[in-house]
């Protein structure tokens, strides 16, 4: 990479992309590579799905990326046409199954999220990471037995942490729409998830009261890296 390179920013990557230059978008997806893979493989469910929506979404990104305007970040637009790549294909296979987890979903350690551990593998216990590896894989099940649009709009707000505002743009859609996907989405998972949720501790007939709202979805790092 030449010196010229060093240190463009997104816009300026992909503005290079239009111009012509060869090496631009290569270095722009390999810096948002691991976040764009974690995505891809919560909302797809398996790696060999999530790799042909990944696949799906660069090469619409390469070719679209003149249609870039600016109105969002580079990377929120990244995330946008990979979400809705990974949705094409659910929707057209009519996905509805309960695969498996591969089991080494852990082998990419600290990959594909925004939420890292700052904890040293030397300072976990390895009976915690098994408890922690069984509960990734519970939750990232139960995602599959969500709507696509509910499991994406957690996706990229729990999991990924991103603004309501800016799924919103992802997913073109109203700020309203992503909140009640989130919502019901969470409380289905409330559902599926309820052995992850330790019993509550307190008198043996506690009075009756409403049930509190569901939480955010808990976090399923780490994820698998994306293919070599």
């Amino acid at each position: 990479m030449g010196e010229a390179q060093v240190g463009r920013t997104d816009a300026e990557l992909l503005a290079a992309h239009v111009a012509g230059d060869p090496q631009a978008f290569g270095e722009l997806f390999g810096r948002h590579r691991d976040r764009l893979w974690g995505v891809a493989l919560r909302t797809m469910g398996t790696p060999e799905d999530a790799a042909d929506g990944l696949q799906d979404g660069m090469v619409a990104a390469f070719r679209r990326a003149a249609s870039y305007r600016g109105e969002a970040q580079v990377t929120t637009w990244l995330h946008r046409v990979v979400v809705n790549a990974c949705l094409d294909r659910l929707r057209a296979a009519k996905v509805r199954r309960a695969e498996a987890l591969p089991d080494d979903l852990e082998e990419y350690g600290g990959r594909g999220s925004l939420a890292t551990s700052t904890r040293s593998e030397a300072e976990v216990d390895p009976a915690d990471l098994s408890v922690a590896a069984e509960q990734r894989r519970q939750v990232l099940a139960a995602l599959q037995q969500l709507p696509e649009e509910q499991r994406a709009a957690l996706v990229l707000v729990d999991m990924e942490g991103y603004p309501v505002a800016d799924v919103a743009r992802m997913l073109d859609c109203a700020v309203g729409t992503v909140k009640s996907r989130c919502s019901r989405g969470r409380s289905r998972l409330a559902v599926l998830l309820s052995d992850l949720v330790p019993p509550a501790r307190g008198p043996a007939h506690p009075p009756p009261r409403n049930p509190p709202p569901p939480g955010a979805v808990p976090p399923a790092n780490p994820t698998r890296g994306p293919p070599a």
